[in-house]
């Protein structure tokens, strides 16, 4: 599900195609090196790096070296604005660019290895505390030195800090839309749901994240579709309404907006793609 908090190994697979999710993407090098194709720009990884980025941007993981290993932690966005970290940076993130840090030692290797642990078991408790400590771990980027890349040339562009009282409403847009993405939602159920102004909640989440509601609710409808077309036994138009579309028309206008290519191609070349690694 593309509203839920995914903890992925990976050792030295290359990604035969770019893709894209609803969260924010945070990966963890143990060991080797690899190298992001993102939409706008290129990043090199080595053991020990940490980064972050958008995953609602197309990328693609294009070389490892053999024996690379690394955790991948999909954080929906629900717990992403839960992060304190300057504006700025949340600012340039949210548009695309990837943030790499590291520290010296083992600290960082032992605490992803444990979180890995706690998030893809069954104890729920355990979630909520990998998640919280995630996010402690995130934040101190804040007093560390960190790397932030974007496209060739892209200057820092700054974003003016969202209020704690802004930064609430921020987290229960997300929360609903989270729960309600696959149903006929628009600026005015949202805004009514946190008991705002449908004008201010377009204004706010536009300014702390780079998309309109509309556009986020798409995503999340398109990301569950994307997963939805790896299953042989639904059609396309089972997908398009299982997604929350209200037509075909307007799940394949969207879907070829974001990809580049229809549903049934995505579908081909993935189900091509797997049997080619399996």
């Amino acid at each position: 599900m593309p509203t839920s908090l995914v903890a992925a190994a990976n050792t030295s697979c290359d990604m035969p195609f770019p893709h894209w999710h609803a969260q924010v993407e945070i990966n963890f090098i143990y060991s080797g090196a690899m190298t992001y194709r993102m939409a706008s720009h290129t990043v090199d990884l080595i053991g020990g790096d940490l980064c972050i980025f958008w995953g609602g941007q197309p990328h693609q993981a294009i070389h490892f070296e053999p024996g690379t290993e690394l955790i991948a932690i999909h954080l929906p966005l629900v717990h992403f604005f839960r992060l304190r970290l300057a504006a700025d940076l949340m600012h340039r993130l949210t548009r695309g660019a990837t943030v790499v840090t590291r520290q010296e030692g083992h600290a960082d290797e032992e605490t992803f290895r444990r979180l890995t642990l706690y998030m893809r078991g069954d104890d729920p408790m355990r979630r909520e505390h990998a998640i919280d400590e995630l996010l402690m771990r995130i934040n101190r980027i804040n007093f560390e030195p960190y790397r932030l890349v974007d496209a060739e040339g892209g200057g820092a562009s700054a974003g003016e800090p969202l209020d704690p009282h802004s930064f609430r409403n921020v987290i229960d847009i997300c929360a609903y839309i989270t729960e309600n993405f696959r149903d006929d939602i628009g600026s005015a159920d949202v805004a009514s749901f946190v008991e705002i102004h449908p004008k201010y909640a377009m204004s706010v989440f536009k300014k702390s994240t780079g998309m309109t509601l509309n556009e986020y609710i798409t995503l999340l409808r398109l990301s569950y579709a994307q997963s939805l077309l790896m299953e042989d036994d639904l059609t396309i138009l089972d997908v398009a309404m299982e997604s929350g579309f209200g037509s075909l028309s307007a799940f394949s206008q969207s879907f070829r907006k974001v990809t580049g290519q229809s549903a049934s191609d995505f579908r081909r070349e993935r189900t091509l793609g797997s049997s080619l690694v399996a």
